[in-house]
């Protein structure tokens, strides 16, 4: 990627002296609109401004010197020379600069700023001979870009939605759950298009073990942002894991408020997956209303473009009983809808006093878009997910391997075998065995 060591040094370098020249132009006009300027004690970070001003820090210092000491300080920088204006200012101290801005200089933007500054330097006294504006700025534009190729930005370069590909992948690699596919489709379509929601997405995703609620979370992750699941605006929480002890919970609490704020104010469009929300303390989520309600925004924070999906195995009962009610009838299961399960779902999951979800007032107000039902898998569901994990292991699809595989899992009806008891959750480590 990059050929030498030479070619390093020398691309720091210009992009060092490109934004010493652009910050130079805006830093002095602060000054003249303002008045202040910094301790004379930080002079050898902002007399950096221009060539006027850092002649005033050096004739300052001595020669053994550097920078200079704080003895300086009320010492008047003659900008006559300078080619923006020309009179004379004390050096103040810059709580007087930004309390006229009306805000308070944070500590990280003030640390880039003095490194952007000092840049000036360096570069000047390893390479005398002075860069171009035209080539600085190009090359600022160039280092800026880079950054966002390396870094991950909450912008259009890391975050883009692909609804053509979550298409494509819910129906080629999604088996068995054309309702979940069809409704998660349309939820997260309508959502990502709409520049101004009036709340955020939220989607509940219930169904026994193995029928893909991890998978689908993951799929709509991966049409969002650049890094799927391991982008820094995907976070996954775990009951058992995050929210362990009971006896913490007005911590946790706490905790998840401060979480979910602060990321979300770092970027609108995160995500947030809560996994085993059966074995969640009850009352827990709750602490997150405020977040899904129909707010433009709590203080100062809006939480409308973000998506919260919540994963839970409570209600697979029920929908478990629709799905054998139909395979009783006569009927095929494609002709399951939403609206054959949403109701019953809902209450199932708020009546349950083993659920996240029991009593949560985000049921009771009617903050959850849409109870998303995960039909238990057939054996022909089975055989399909085998031959993809047989791909994707780099293998050639064996069907007598992985049928032989799908014949030791257990089913039910006992005598019937109709539905899979594990979905696909254990076939890539029960196809090893056979492969």
């Amino acid at each position: 990627m990059f050929y030498n060591a030479n070619i390093i040094i020398i691309i720091i370098l210009v992009l060092f002296k490109a934004t010493f020249l652009i910050f130079n132009n805006i830093y002095i006009q602060l000054i003249f609109d303002f008045g202040n300027a910094w301790p004379i004690d930080q002079m050898y970070q902002h007399a950096l401004l221009n060539r006027t001003l850092r002649a005033c820090v050096l004739r300052r210092t001595p020669t053994t010197s550097l920078f200079p000491s704080r003895k300086w300080r009320g010492c008047e920088l003659d900008l006559s020379l300078s080619v923006f204006f020309s009179f004379q200012f004390p050096i103040k101290n810059i709580d007087g600069l930004f309390s006229k801005m009306k805000v308070r200089p944070p500590r990280t933007w003030t640390t880039v700023l003095h490194c952007l500054l000092i840049s000036g330097l360096i570069v000047e006294a390893i390479e005398p001979v002075s860069t171009s504006l035209l080539l600085g700025t190009g090359a600022a534009v160039l280092g800026k870009k880079l950054y966002h190729y390396f870094y991950e930005t909450c912008d259009e370069n890391w975050l883009n939605f692909n609804a053509t590909g979550l298409k494509h992948d819910l129906s080629t690699k999604l088996y068995g759950q054309h309702v979940a596919a069809q409704v998660v489709l349309k939820a997260v379509t309508g959502f990502m298009n709409n520049e101004n929601p009036k709340k955020p997405l939220v989607l509940s995703l219930h169904g026994w073990t193995g029928t893909g609620k991890n998978f689908v979370s993951q799929l709509i992750a991966e049409n969002i942002y650049q890094k799927g699941m391991t982008s820094n605006f995907v976070h996954l929480f775990t009951a058992t894991a995050h929210f362990p002890h009971e006896d913490h919970v007005d911590k946790y609490k706490t905790q998840l408020q401060e979480w979910v704020r602060g990321n979300v104010s770092i970027c609108p469009r995160s995500m947030f997956i809560f996994d085993e929300m059966d074995k969640m303390h009850p009352g827990l989520i709750d602490s997150i209303k405020p977040y899904l309600d129909f707010y433009d925004n709590l203080n100062g924070v809006s939480y409308r473009k973000a998506i919260f999906i919540f994963l839970s195995n409570a209600g697979g009962e029920k929908i478990v009983e629709v799905a054998l009610d139909f395979w009783k009838d006569g009927r095929e299961r494609e002709e399951i809808q939403l609206k054959d399960l949403e109701t019953a779902l809902s209450l199932s999951v708020f009546n349950n006093k083993n659920s996240g979800f029991w009593h949560t007032s985000l049921i009771d107000k009617n903050l959850v878009d849409y109870f998303v039902p995960f039909l238990p898998l057939e054996y022909k569901h089975v055989i399909q997910c085998g031959l993809a994990e047989m791909v994707s292991k780099g293998h050639a699809p064996d069907k007598e391997v992985v049928e032989a595989m799908a014949r030791d899992l257990n089913y039910f009806p006992k005598e019937e075998r109709v539905f899979s008891m594990q979905g696909c959750k254990v076939i890539p480590a029960r196809l090893d065995f056979y492969v």
